[in-house]
């Protein structure tokens, strides 16, 4: 909760001083009219009778002024909280009903303060359901578009199938076609769940001290026969004895999508590096590729859900793995960061806290 200013306080302090000698005034008023009365019909000898005519004048006259006050009360109230609570109120009907375009105007005048910080706190909310409203709207699109192409893949090989006097060369050709369509849809399923599960908080960070380096090590052995296969010359540079506290199946999500990549994007020949550093409070993280390489426009979205900078599709890939690899690193409070240059190639750089003490009490 915000505490009261100086300001603040000194306003509320004047109000209340106005209001007390205000209705001391009227009341003082009311008296002087009282005596006065009196005094000019019977001098300074009071009767019963004289003070009962007094008291209704008097009567009549404090009537009259509550009139006023409680008319000025009303002009008051119509203007300065019957306007702004409809407003307010229109506008959250508004957002009730889907329009988050809706902004309340900022309204001038003594004693609207408190109403105009009301009136900032819904149009922060507007602006970012908003926000959340394209994205969702976005994501559903692009769920929509990736989805299309394997269904379309599985659906075209699959009639191709049916032909009868399709030869056996053929048909475990659209075979093996149908198969990697589905393994793309079914690993752009998985890899939606894990995003959702990761941004909405649901799994959260199982701290183990573990080597590092071996990690790494372990990750990049399952692509041994890739880069046989493909003459692809390795370059390692790993310290040693780097421990830290971590959550290791997480942590093993982002090696993989890095080292996926790396081997993807590099060509038949080409190098892959990696280099593991360390001091007091970070472990850093370098993976290194001699492949196509990157615009700096493009560098500047590979985080996105579903964007991809290879626009023809040449490689597979749904556009979620790196976003994955950003969300991991931001619940580990690390750092992830990427350099590249068109036809020289690409390194990522991670950044993991040796110690993440912190976690333990978001939990």
């Amino acid at each position: 909760m915000k505490r009261p200013t100086f300001q603040g306080v000194l306003k509320e302090l004047s109000s209340f001083i106005f209001f007390f000698l205000s209705v001391g005034f009227v009341v003082s008023c009311c008296m002087m009219l009282f005596l006065s009365v009196l005094s000019r019909e019977m001098g300074l000898t009071y009767t019963t009778g004289n003070i009962a005519e007094a008291a209704k004048i008097t009567f009549l006259n404090v009537v009259i002024i509550t009139v006023l006050f409680k008319t000025a009360d009303f002009i008051r109230r119509r203007i300065m909280v019957d306007r702004p609570v409809r407003m307010i109120t229109e506008a959250a009907e508004k957002i009730m009903n889907g329009d988050f375009s809706v902004r309340i105007k900022h309204l001038h005048g003594s004693g609207m303060e408190g109403f105009n910080k009301i009136g900032e706190a819904i149009n922060a909310m507007a602006e970012e359901l908003s926000s959340v409203e394209t994205l969702r709207t976005d994501f559903i699109a692009n769920v929509s578009h990736e989805m299309k192409t394997p269904l379309a893949v599985m659906q075209n090989y699959g009639a191709l199938l049916r032909a009868p006097d399709l030869s056996e060369e053929k048909r475990i050709e659209y075979a093996k076609a149908v198969t990697d369509a589905s393994r793309r849809l079914a690993d752009m399923m998985t890899n939606i769940l894990k995003l959702n599960r990761l941004e909405n908080q649901q799994i959260y960070p199982n701290l183990t001290t573990f080597d590092l380096g071996e990690q790494l090590c372990e990750s990049l052995l399952q692509y041994e026969s890739t880069w046989e296969r493909r003459n692809i010359e390795i370059e390692t540079d790993i310290a040693e004895g780097v421990q830290i506290s971590a959550d290791a199946e997480l942590l093993s999500l982002v090696w993989n999508n890095l080292f996926s990549n790396a081997f993807k994007f590099t060509e038949d020949g080409g190098r892959v590096a990696l280099m593991l550093t360390a001091d007091d409070e970070y472990a850093t993280v370098r993976v290194s590729d001699t492949g196509c390489g990157m615009s700096a426009e493009v560098g500047s979205h590979i985080f996105e859900k579903f964007y991809q900078g290879d626009t023809s599709h040449k490689t597979q890939g749904n556009g979620l793995g790196l976003p994955l690899v950003k969300r991991v690193v931001d619940i580990m409070r690390g750092e992830i960061s990427v350099e590249s240059a068109i036809g020289v190639g690409t390194t990522f750089t991670v950044k993991i806290r040796r110690a993440n003490d912190g976690l333990e009490e978001d939990r």
